[in-house]
């Protein structure tokens, strides 16, 4: 078991050299990310695919416990972890952050050890067997993000590993030694090569989508870099999985229960500070609990702790970059100036520290103005009035994303009557973004194609082949 600093001494580049990495609340230096080339990320990939037909032939169920040891290396290091991603992250240690993110990344590589993919029989008479099988990869190539950096690296990691594929991983450069210490902890248990990161700009990211010897691509990020790893793909064939950004919207029916939904429409939206890419992003409520819904978020809002993450009474913290911590406040600027009302927050909060901004509810905004339009992905939630509840769900589905979507009601099985109306890859009832390792997880339109988690997710990381044979009277 590892302290923060060992773990930290791991990964980071060594003295004089590197690129420095702020902590995201105090903006103190944590360490030095490795920058490496595209030479190096050249010959990560060629390690990796000379490892993988070793790793591949030692099947399932050897594999299957690897991922179980690697889960337990992450448990005996989890609270190293935890504050290494708070203070690189931003997200506090308590409440659904860093110490929550830490215990996903073992259950989820758990799930994926123990989730079977069987022969599916598709024919089998008298003339004919046929099976259709599913097959590693090859390499995979994985590009994490910025706002769950680890758990989503493992998203991408446990079932390409499980199927049999070797993994080079690109970490975001906002978040690159969480994923660093992450990959040096399973390291530990994997053999050599199965599992490397490479740390460095853009670039390397690219050169990892484009290469010729990457059999799969696996990226979360926005839309507009998700549109550059299909072109930059092109070339190798390779199979994507694309999880991209969102803009998910929340309907609230008439005449619901405002004060049985209050706590979970407000996490549903603000949960990592309002970072990640299912949270709802803007919420549609009918006239008839319309004030009462923005009240109850306020208060909500008013008194949720927020400030540095390593402080054990903060749930909420900061905007992780600075760039996000401008469009955020940019948005909301916007909004004011188009008649929108700023009933809580609306501002910097400088005495916590240089990127956090107060959880803001926004009322009285409508369609057409940026802050409901684009996705603000910060703590930050508009407002929007309806009347008519088809006109709501013209407005929620109008956006170009669908990677989630909620419907609220006293009445569960009223909402889910309605779910189906939603264009997006989830639609939950009476709450918002809840994720599970064997639930099917993806988008649709302009949020990105592919499934992720359970067997699904195992069969987007293999490669599918029919074996035919003679029926039972050859």
């Amino acid at each position: 078991m590892l302290d923060e600093a060992a773990l930290l001494a791991r990964v980071q580049a060594p003295e004089g050299e590197g690129r420095e990495i702020l902590d995201a609340a105090t903006r103190e230096v944590i360490g030095r990310a490795p920058v490496q080339s595209e030479e190096e990320l050249d010959a990560a990939v060629a390690r990796a695919k000379a490892a993988q037909p070793a790793w591949d032939a030692l099947g399932h169920a050897e594999r299957s416990a690897l991922l179980n040891a690697a889960a337990d290396a992450i448990d005996a290091n989890a609270e190293a972890l935890a504050r290494l991603l708070s203070r690189e992250q931003g997200k506090p240690l308590n409440g659904p952050n860093a110490r929550f993110e830490v215990g996903a990344c073992s259950a989820w590589l758990r799930t994926n050890a123990a989730t079977v993919l069987e022969p599916q029989v598709l024919v089998d008479d008298a003339n004919l067997h046929a099976e259709l099988v599913y097959k590693a990869a090859g390499v995979v190539g994985a590009i994490s993000p910025w706002n769950w950096p680890m758990m989503i690296s493992i998203w991408q990691i446990g079932p390409s590993l499980r199927m049999g594929n070797t993994v080079v991983i690109k970490p975001s450069s906002n978040t690159p030694l969480s994923v660093l210490a992450l990959v040096s902890v399973m390291n530990e248990v994997l053999p050599a090569d199965v599992l490397i990161a490479v740390s460095g700009p853009g670039a390397v990211g690219g050169r990892l989508a484009a290469h010729p010897d990457v059999a799969k691509v696996m990226f979360t990020g926005s839309t507009e870099v998700g549109r550059q790893i299909i072109e930059s793909s092109a070339g190798n064939f390779a199979r994507l999985t694309l999880e991209l950004g969102g803009n998910d919207a929340g309907i609230v029916l008439p005449d619901t229960d405002v004060s049985a939904i209050a706590d979970d429409l407000f996490w549903g939206a603000f949960i990592n500070t309002g970072q990640t890419c299912a949270a709802m992003k803007r919420l549609y409520v009918h006239d008839s609990v319309y004030d009462e819904v923005v009240d109850a978020l306020a208060e909500i809002a008013a008194r949720t702790p927020m400030g540095p993450g390593l402080d054990e009474r903060n749930v909420l913290g900061p905007v992780q970059n600075k760039a996000q911590f401008d469009l955020v406040a940019q948005l909301v600027d916007d909004a004011r100036a188009h008649g929108g009302r700023v009933v809580t927050g609306g501002e910097a909060a400088p005495e916590l520290g240089e990127l956090f901004y107060r959880p803001t509810i926004v009322a009285d905004v409508t369609d057409g103005i940026a802050l409901v339009d684009e996705e603000q992905f910060g703590p930050v939630l508009p407002v929007i009035r309806y009347s008519d509840i088809d006109d709501a769900f013209a407005r929620a589905n109008a956006a170009e994303v669908g990677l989630g979507a909620s419907v609220w009601s006293s009445d569960p099985a009223e909402a889910a009557s309605y779910a189906t109306r939603m264009q997006s890859g989830t639609v939950w009832v009476n709450s918002h973004g809840g994720l599970h390792p064997m639930v099917p997880f993806g988008g649709v339109k302009a949020s990105g194609y592919g499934l992720e988690f359970g067997v699904e997710g195992l069969k987007s990381v293999a490669v599918p082949q029919v074996v035919s044979t003679p029926g039972r009277s050859s």
